[in-house]
């Protein structure tokens, strides 16, 4: 799942101490500018999901063992389900949490048609949720990753805007990565269409958000990295 554990903390300062190398114009991102781009992305994705034909709703994701409607249930399960309901759930799964949403994801999934399901996005877009830790940065790349799970898995050419994506580069560390299971250490990742990179060692380039999504644990479609570390994060 794409429950961000990066630190909260935005701009240019965050960057520098997350060993990022980017190219903001010494502008930091505001709570403002995050949470906008929070309410776009989601209304943006509820456009993209009402157009879906019921063979793509039952396409697999990047998600492993779900499919579209799966991640599209997942994603808004936050602004559904009050605090209480919520850890009672995680209650029932013993703490497991990424047992409580794969069981959650499923069951609304299965409950909910297509366009409620994109529904929940439009209507919450301004929701204040956030994850449990990481904040407002957190909660964008929630959606802009598992927008990516779908759009990526479908052949979808969707780019996500590119100050979206630097809110979130901003963020990732080696640290980051590991948390969603990426391991990055011993890389430089370079981005080819934004002036952006993170680490050193042997490099690793592709477009940034192909590179969000190895640094979000997932596996990119063939021949969209670059560097004899590509393999590894390629989808079979």
């Amino acid at each position: 799942m794409a429950d961000t554990g990066n630190d909260a903390e935005t701009g240019n300062d965050a960057a520098t101490a997350n060993g990022n190398s980017t190219a903001n114009d010494g502008a930091a991102h505001t709570t403002r500018d995050i949470r906008a781009a929070i309410a776009a992305e989601r209304r943006e994705l509820a456009d993209l999901l009402e157009g879906l034909s019921p063979e793509q709703w039952d396409a697999p994701s990047l998600c492993a063992g779900w499919r579209v409607r799966e991640v599209a249930a997942h994603m808004s399960l936050g602004f559904r389900h009050p605090l209480p309901r919520v850890l009672w759930e995680l209650a029932k799964a013993g703490g497991r949490l990424h047992r409580m949403t794969d069981r959650l994801a499923r069951a609304e999934a299965a409950a909910f048609p297509p366009g409620d399901l994109a529904g929940f996005l439009r209507d919450h877009a301004e929701h204040p949720w956030t994850p449990p830790v990481g904040g407002f940065p957190s909660a964008l790349g929630h959606d802009v990753v598992h927008g990516l799970d779908i759009t990526v898995a479908l052949g979808i050419p969707r780019r996500v805007p590119e100050e979206r994506l630097r809110i979130l580069l901003d963020h990732v560390t080696p640290k980051s990565a590991k948390f969603f299971g990426a391991d990055i250490v011993g890389l430089e990742l370079h981005a080819e269409d934004v002036d952006w990179a993170l680490g050193s060692g042997a490099p690793l380039s592709g477009s940034a958000q192909d590179l969000l999504l190895v640094a979000f644990g997932r596996g990119v479609p063939p021949g969209r990295l670059r560097g004899e570390a590509a393999e590894r994060f390629t989808r079979a």
